[in-house]
């Protein structure tokens, strides 16, 4: 289909790779955990919208061209650093916070566009998604496919709306244990290895 083989075997693979835990998956978590299924479902739409730039920019040769300069990887590469950092920062904090004083534990409301921009930024900043979408993609495109970029783009799009239909399910999820109670418990615990794994991979 335009171009593409085993689509069947990309869409599995795709779903595996939403589901195999990181930083996306631990974003999308604790914002449900945190203020309900509506954040969750804005950070999922934030991360979406940054593998739509990967996708758009692997398509057009930028993520190569990202590869070939050292320079500027290493630039982007440090930016991602920084953000994880001050992400890891604040849930940790709230994993003290809420720990020091469950009862009281009361999350301050945050804004659904900021949020998006949180999961936007967490996507779009981490230069190794570009490189994996170059590295991944052009393994299911036809050697004699008429319109290469096409195909690459139409395989990007399968990728997205699975993981978006996985983020879905999984914020859905959440939220059912945010509204029987669990959330406390589960959200100090998501919070504490978030943060320890987004500062792991900062300082990575």
């Amino acid at each position: 289909m335009l171009g593409t083989h085993d689509l069947s075997l990309f869409i599995v693979t795709a779903l595996l790779l939403a589901a195999t835990p990181g930083v996306d998956l631990l974003f999308t978590l604790s914002r449900t955990l945190q203020h309900g299924w509506r954040a969750g479902m804005a950070a999922a739409a934030g991360i979406s919208i940054g593998c739509v730039v990967h996708t758009v920019t692997a398509a057009l040769g930028l993520a190569a061209l990202l590869a070939a300069s050292a320079l500027v990887f290493t630039a982007i590469k440090w930016l991602g650093a920084a953000y994880l950092l001050w992400l890891a920062w604040n849930m940790l904090r709230a994993a003290v916070r809420d720990a020091a004083s469950p009862a009281l534990a009361t999350t301050p409301v945050v804004p659904l566009p900021h949020i998006f921009w949180q999961g936007f930024l967490t996507n779009v900043l981490n230069p190794k998604v570009a490189l994996f979408f170059l590295a991944l993609l052009p393994q299911f495109i036809a050697i004699d496919a008429p319109n290469k970029p096409v195909a690459f783009l139409f395989l990007g799009a399968v990728f997205i709306a699975v993981g978006v239909l996985f983020l879905s399910v999984l914020v859905a999820l959440a939220h059912r244990m945010r509204a029987f109670g669990a959330g406390a418990i589960a959200r100090r615990v998501l919070n504490a290895i978030g943060g320890a794994l987004f500062a792991a991979l900062a300082v990575r």
